[in-house]
């Protein structure tokens, strides 16, 4: 039943505005945090890791938790729509298969923006005059950002679901990453979700931050991905299925 569910949600991407934004959206942090490296040479002295460090400045901070928000707030679109809702929740399925599979469609498709990322950072570098291919440890740190991502996926799919706007859940999407941030530097990253991103990346950080805290880090990925999915298939059952 799971599988069908998955397929059906992918049905809803076909011919959708979600790959085009998957494409373009991470080419603008590419070019701020391109342009900014070359801006500052003179202190920028790691090559691929200070490019790196300006690229996660934008794109981390700024656009990878807005960017799952859309995907979010796109995959919900249809059920909110008309009476949709409705005929989903009355339909012969399990509310746990339709939420986890839209969990597993918008988990697919932040790690395909991530290898995108992923090969905009090395057209960038390459751009930029940076000798050989990246560092092994930027591909480890993309995938392990796609895995600190998984609470935020969980979030937005609550948000978007509950609140029926295309646009709010986005949005905070974006406050969250933005505060995230500040708590980022404040070192209490493992208690907001928007962090796990942050830190799983490495963002604006050219040495690696988490030696010896891998363990942490999972933990509270698991922890907050658990949290939201329970909240969103507890709601799904109990209240908005007598909509």
């Amino acid at each position: 039943m799971l599988t069908r569910c998955i397929l059906a949600e992918r049905k809803k991407l076909r011919h959708s505005l979600i790959l085009p934004a998957c494409i373009l959206i991470p080419i603008i942090p590419a070019i701020m945090g391109t342009f900014n490296y070359l801006q500052n040479l003179g202190i920028l002295k790691s090559e691929w890791y200070s490019l790196w460090t300006q690229h996660t400045l934008f794109y981390a901070s700024f656009f990878f938790a807005p960017l799952i928000g859309l995907y979010c707030s796109y995959l919900w679109r249809l059920e909110h729509r008309n009476n949709n809702w409705n005929s989903i929740m009355t339909a012969p399925v399990p509310v746990c298969c339709i939420y986890f599979a839209k969990l597993t469609v918008i988990l697919t498709i932040t790690l395909l923006t991530q290898l995108w990322t992923g090969i905009l950072y090395l057209v960038c570098g390459k751009i930029a005059g940076l000798p050989g291919l990246f560092p092994p440890d930027i591909f480890f740190w993309l995938l392990r950002g796609t895995v600190g991502a998984l609470p935020i996926c969980a979030l937005q799919l609550f948000l978007s679901m509950k609140i029926r706007s295309f646009s709010i859940p986005i949005a905070i999407g974006l406050v969250g990453s933005v505060l995230g941030t500040v708590l980022n530097s404040e070192g209490a990253d493992l208690f907001w979700p928007y962090c796990l991103m942050l830190l799983g990346m490495n963002a604006n950080k050219s040495e690696n931050t988490m030696s010896g805290e891998m363990l942490p880090f999972f933990i509270s990925v698991c922890l907050f991905t658990v949290i939201f999915s329970a909240a969103s298939v507890w709601e799904m059952k109990h209240r908005d299925i007598h909509a």
